[in-house]
């Protein structure tokens, strides 16, 4: 019997330990619970299962606390390294955040009565205390 020649079989990993060796999450079992409650997305389908299989040129969107992520993935990891190493793993394709340019005046003003008083707002303070003098 001769063997046929076979293809490579595609290097798939499962997708929370994908997560965590691109440290995208800080736990593996961080990452299972985000795949659990729907917050990734493997080529726009989204996936519940942990163990659900990532291959080079999938597209993930990840839906974390603090920001969105889109990333394709390039590798399969084999390990938790440093970050230099985790980013070859894939490639970040997230949008820019539109953030508006506050000015200057913006930045300087703030609403009436939060935080610390002004000078002037302290010297009317003073003004209603019993005792004070009305010198400035």
């Amino acid at each position: 019997m001769e063997k046929q020649p076979t293809s490579p079989p595609a290097m798939r990993q499962r997708l929370d330990k994908w997560l965590f060796f691109a440290r995208l999450l800080k736990s593996r079992s961080l990452a299972q619970k985000a795949i659990e409650a729907g917050h990734v997305a493997v080529n726009g389908t989204r996936e519940i299962q942990s163990s659900a299989q990532v291959r080079a040129g999938d597209m993930l969107e990840l839906s974390l606390e603090q920001r969105d992520l889109v990333v394709r993935v390039l590798l399969p990891g084999t390990r938790r390294g440093p970050y230099e190493e985790a980013r070859l793993l894939y490639e970040d394709l997230t949008p820019p955040v539109a953030t508006r340019k506050r000015t200057p005046f913006e930045q300087a003003t703030r609403e009436r009565g939060a935080g610390r008083p002004t000078k002037r707002e302290r010297r009317e303070t003073d003004r209603l205390k019993p005792g004070s003098d009305d010198r400035d």
